[in-house]
């Protein structure tokens, strides 16, 4: 079977820089490494064809040869350029990879070894539920958290206090040990130590040789005015230790407002239902409705009908990343009275009467729905015939 274009494996054009094609065997070889995807024939062919084609695109030599005769001028059995010559940058980068993969011993962030490396903590995030108001105004709460922290005990060094960690004679404090396989070598993990470096012959007896311990700590937060569902609060550097003198990690509080009787929360705006009486809708009136900050004075206009809305400026949220203030949506619900004496049942058969013949003036909507709806069963009739 044919080999694949090296360009085509890679992903990249016949023009590609050095630095993006690295960029770009780097990517496949952390996708379809073995040790990332074990027992996967697939994954491991394809890092193979990656590796080929890296070793050859990456040797300026090679490449001229293979850009000039394609496979045949980078094949031994072919009598073309197969031998020798410099490696460019293949034994770097593989170096670079298992660093990635393994936990590397050309050390990181922190510097030094992989065995010395300060590993900054974990992020951690805490589920805070606030009510409406306190969401909308804003508040201060204590949580308490449980986190890993430095061991007090053994100053994070794991060791019992008056003794220390000793070099771990397998990697030499490296973290890793090199294990030649075929064609390259590759880094993995101590198993004497773990990629510590340090072997605790006398542990600590709080940490347990860990050098961190979980605890409770108590936090006061603040809570800005304005949050809404979802929204987090960053507090830096109260998250986990770091390990060897790393930076601690972050502690994210998400916000999750609990729903509340009368309103509910569209952005900005707040927005509630308000009952009024069937003759309040017919002849207005006013009422007083609720806000956040308080009552206030609605003014209903005669002759409102069921889903009329009113809008009460300034009385919603004020945006926590501006200055802008939501407003307060009221939309009125006509309430059909219920349990009626006999002399409020005679008067409303009397108002009945007096609407009926009044004809279309008192009820538009349903005389106008009623003629839709004849007309609609008229055409549906003609339709058929």
């Amino acid at each position: 079977m044919s080999k694949r274009d090296y360009y085509e494996i890679l992903g990249v054009q016949k023009n590609v820089s050095e630095d993006d094609l690295k960029k770009s065997f780097r990517r496949m070889a952390m996708k379809y490494h073995p040790d990332r995807n074990p027992d996967n024939a697939e994954a491991e062919a394809k890092f193979k064809e990656a590796k080929e084609a890296y070793e050859v695109l990456s040797d300026p030599q090679k490449r001229a040869a293979y850009d000039q005769f394609g496979h045949a001028g980078v094949d031994p059995s072919a009598g073309g350029y197969g031998g020798g010559g410099p490696q460019g940058g293949f034994g770097d980068i593989f170096e670079d990879i298992f660093g990635d993969i393994f936990g590397g011993a050309r050390g990181g962030r922190g510097g030094g070894s992989g065995a010395n490396r300060a590993y900054r903590g974990s992020d951690l995030q805490y589920n805070l539920e606030l009510s409406l108001e306190e969401a909308v105004f804003g508040t201060t709460t204590d949580i308490r958290v449980p986190s890993m922290q430095t061991c007090e005990s053994c100053n994070g060094t794991g060791a019992k206090p008056g003794t220390h960690p000793q070099t771990c004679p397998t990697c030499h404090g490296n973290g890793q040990v090199r294990i030649q396989q075929g064609f390259f070598a590759i880094q993995q993990t101590c198993p004497h130590c773990q990629g510590s470096g340090k072997i605790i012959a006398d542990p600590c007896m709080d940490c347990h040789g860990q050098g961190r311990k979980e605890k409770q700590k108590t936090l006061s937060v603040r809570i800005p005015a304005g949050v809404d569902n979802g929204d987090r609060v960053r507090l830096s550097g109260e998250g986990e230790a770091g390990i060897n003198g790393g930076p601690a990690g972050d502690l994210y509080v998400q916000v999750f407002v609990k729903a509340h009787p009368l309103f509910q929360r569209d952005g900005n705006n707040l927005h509630c239902e308000v009952p009024i009486r069937f003759t309040t809708a017919a002849l207005g009136g006013e009422l007083e409705v609720p806000t956040l900050e308080g009552k206030i004075s609605l003014k209903i206009p005669a002759e409102t009908q069921t889903g009329k809305q009113f809008r009460l400026r300034g009385k919603g949220v004020k945006s926590v990343r501006s200055a802008n203030t939501g407003d307060l949506i009221c939309r009125v619900v006509v309430e059909t009275p219920v349990n009626l004496t006999k002399r409020q049942r005679e008067l409303l058969e009397e108002l009945d009467l007096s609407m009926h013949e009044g004809g279309k003036k008192h009820s538009p909507q349903e005389h106008g729905w009623l003629d839709k709806a004849k007309d609609f069963v008229k055409d549906l009739f003609e339709g058929e015939k």
